[in-house]
């Protein structure tokens, strides 16, 4: 890409963005916006570090401007079958107490309605049944994980 004259009075400063990445970064913040001599810098994190520039009111527009984002891990492969994902947000337990056996195990055969685990909401400790019959093939959380809305669970075959 040729240098314009154009390009060379552009007043964002590449330096003030990576610098504006890093604070990001280093910080945990997933928002930071600075102002200077009417101009307007906004980075913010999501799932890639990105920056938006907004030149003054009368002034000519920039383009927005991205910084390098670290490379997204690869999501681990799952078991072929149905997920049973979590009704609600919550603290995820395997077994009814601690020090017992758990519910179940990779290779156990379920019925329908048979508990899995049971998810901690509010002193509240909910069962979590199995939505049909089958065998489970992997669980993918751990005893006492918080959990969201929505997240598998356990996937059954």
């Amino acid at each position: 890409m040729a240098s314009s004259p154009k390009a060379s009075a552009d007043p964002l400063d590449a330096r003030l963005v990576r610098t504006l990445a890093d604070i990001l970064t280093e910080t945990g913040l997933s928002e930071i916006e600075v102002e200077r001599d009417g101009l307007k810098v906004r980075v913010a994190r999501q799932v890639s570090v990105t920056a938006t520039v907004a030149a003054p009111a009368l002034g000519p527009v920039a383009a927005p401007v991205a910084a390098e984002a670290p490379a997204a891990p690869a999501a681990p492969a799952r078991a072929a079958g149905d997920a049973v994902n979590s009704p609600m947000v919550g603290t995820v337990y395997l077994q009814p107490q601690p020090g017992s056996p758990s519910f179940v195990k990779v290779g156990d055969t379920v019925a329908a309605g048979q508990t899995l685990m049971i998810i901690e909401a509010m002193k509240t400790m909910n069962p979590i049944p199995a939505p049909r019959a089958g065998k489970v093939v992997e669980i993918l959380v751990s005893d006492a994980q918080p959990v969201e809305f929505g997240e598998p669970l356990v996937v059954i075959e």
